[in-house]
């Protein structure tokens, strides 16, 4: 990591990414995480770190290419060696050497495979006239998404892929073959059109083959098998392409094929991805909400859809991202909708998108007859079991009222099916367990807000001593980073130090410190120690302030679920007195706020 350090210069990484402009010391430019038109993006090439003042996020080259390109740690530092030209190979076991050799090989046969079928597209006249005039699809998006042809031969592709060096075990460890109905192998894939499945960066780590001619026997869509590589539970398709967009445009469009993808792109709207012919899972969500949290499925409104729908909604909860549902009239998929009723039509759809359960409910209001009591008893099995399984304890506390106000019964009555329900499902292994706890969620706008905030209080505690009294309320859970609440600590057990450089407690915490003296450098050095007093005051208000706003509320909804306990109960209680200590705390600092 560090030699990758001493070879890269962070303002040349940053700088593909965002155009910077000198600033002093520093380079400045416009934030990648939103539209703004003052640059508030710092990077400092002396401290090798970088500061988003809008969002408050920073970090160094690694974690700047982690939030852009949506990798964890270990894919950024691969990334930026090869930038490098580093081998990290060298630094790795023998073992975990010979692994990362292997699967620089499957990248090399996947290439070079994507690129044999790309000559064989553009020879092969029927697969032209399915690509160019019936899907009507450019040359430039053909090029961009790297389409193809795979020849309807038995070993073309394997042929050709053995001549260029590579063994049949390589082959098939790609996922190109496929046992031959006389023994050996034969290609996979025959007489489809070629759709390369390539990773967050643009590699291609396996192929989506679509039948060019119909044969009622044969599957019209075939994947590539899980491999090394190509994992269909992680993958999402198009977003090597879409990541920009989504990062501007601060949502997601989820569809269901991978054609759907590039008519969308060909049509402006680049936000839209796929998950490649498989269902939505933790994984997918989890790596679309590295770029936003706001979710939007275009999913056809048949039983498919509604079940995926079903199931995708806890999943959501469980990653902490919002989940909404498009959708398109007459049962059209999004490609037909662009070549029938133009871009405008798909723009103004995926604008207004209806919060996924909400749509739940509206669907299955349609399909049972809930005046009815079996029609009652079906809707609450169904959205009830989507309800018990959220995690925000007031959305669950809203949708049992909206359950309740729809079939016209009592709350107590779905109240008492849901315990039934639960105390059901655990009834075989029951166990007592501590229940986990549940954190406050808050949208992305007040969580930056509240980071923000907290970090100015630190950068002024941190570079001016006199100012560490104003600590004294804030506590490790009214700050966001891990980093933060580590350094809070620090701060209030160390109020007389001065100077960073060499502390040994600070060392872990080194990138941070050099974002928060940044920060002081942009905002603070130049005002005197009143006006530094007057800021200090204000940012401990506001920190007070806004953990009190995010807290009451779930403190409220749990004392709500607590009403019929006794007042003697200790958990009851409890939770009384956080809410009068939460009130007293913010009537104590409300100042400036």
């Amino acid at each position: 990591m560090e030699e990758v350090k001493s070879r890269l210069n962070i303002e040349d990484v940053i700088s593909e990414y965002v155009e910077l402009k000198r600033a002093g010391r520093n380079w400045r430019g416009l934030s990648p995480f939103g539209n703004e038109k003052t640059p508030s993006f710092m990077v400092s090439p002396e401290k090798q770190i970088w500061h988003d003042f809008s969002s408050g996020k920073g970090g160094n080259m690694f974690s700047f290419v982690m939030e852009m390109e949506g990798l964890d740690f270990k894919g950024a530092l691969e990334l930026l060696a090869r930038k490098a030209g580093i081998e990290l190979e060298q630094y790795r076991s023998k073992d975990a050497s010979t692994r990362g050799k292997e699967k620089e090989r499957l990248y090399a046969v996947l290439d070079l495979a994507a690129k044999f079928y790309q000559v064989q597209f553009s020879q092969n006249k029927t697969a032209l006239e399915y690509i160019f005039k019936k899907r009507r699809f450019t040359k430039e998006t053909a090029l961009a998404w790297r389409l193809g042809y795979s020849p309807n031969t038995g070993r073309a592709l394997l042929d050709f892929l053995k001549g260029k060096g590579f063994s049949e075990r390589e082959i098939t460890g790609a996922g190109l073959t496929a046992r031959a109905y006389r023994g050996g192998v034969q290609d996979m894939f025959r007489g489809r059109i070629m759709i390369p499945l390539q990773d967050a960066t643009g590699r291609v780590i396996g192929f989506t083959a679509r039948l060019l001619m119909d044969d009622p026997n044969a599957p019209k869509y075939i994947n590539t098998p899980q491999t090394v590589l190509y994992d269909k539970s992680r993958h999402v398709y198009g977003l090597h392409l879409a990541k920009e967009a989504i990062r501007k445009s601060k949502f997601v469009v989820l569809v269901e094929g991978n054609l759907d993808v590039i008519a969308s792109h060909q049509a402006g709207v680049r936000q839209v991805v796929a998950t490649a012919g498989t269902a939505m899972t933790e994984q997918h969500l989890k790596a679309l909400g590295r770029f936003t949290g706001d979710i939007r499925l275009s999913f056809d409104a048949d039983k498919a859809g509604i079940n995926a729908t079903e199931r995708a909604i806890p999943i959501a909860s469980k990653v902490g991202v919002s989940l909404s549902v498009i959708t398109i009239p007459s049962g059209k998929d999004p490609d037909e909708l662009i070549t029938q009723g133009g871009v405008e039509t798909w723009t103004k759809i995926i604008q207004t998108p209806q919060y996924a359960l909400d749509w739940l409910i509206e669907r299955y209001k349609k399909v049972l007859d809930i005046e009815s009591a079996i029609g009652k008893r079906e809707f609450s099995d169904v959205i009830l079991a989507v309800v018990q399984r959220l995690q925000d304890p007031v959305e669950r506390e809203h949708y049992v009222g909206t359950v309740a106000k729809t079939l016209g019964v009592s709350r107590e009555a779905l109240l008492t099916k849901m315990r039934q329900s639960e105390e059901m499902q655990t009834q075989a292994a029951r166990r007592k367990t501590p229940p986990t706890p549940v954190r406050p969620t808050v949208n992305e706008k007040h969580l930056a807000e509240f980071r923000k905030t907290g970090e100015r209080l630190l950068s002024l505690s941190l570079m001016q001593p006199k100012l560490r009294t104003y600590l004294e309320p804030i506590t490790e859970d009214m700050l966001v980073d891990e980093n933060a609440k580590k350094l809070v600590v620090f701060l209030k057990e160390h109020l007389d130090f001065s100077g960073t450089e060499g502390v040994e407690e600070l060392r872990p915490l080194a990138d941070y410190v050099k974002i928060l003296s940044l920060e002081y450098e942009e905002l603070y050095q130049d005002l005197e120690l009143t006006e530094l007093q007057f800021e200090a005051a204000r940012r401990q208000a506001q920190l007070v302030d806004q953990y009190v706003k995010m807290q009451k509320p779930f403190l409220d909804a749990a004392l709500s679920g607590a009403m019929d306990k006794s007042d003697d109960d200790p958990e009851k209680q409890a939770l009384r007195k956080k809410i009068e200590y939460l009130n007293t705390l913010r009537n104590t600092y409300k100042r400036g706020v």
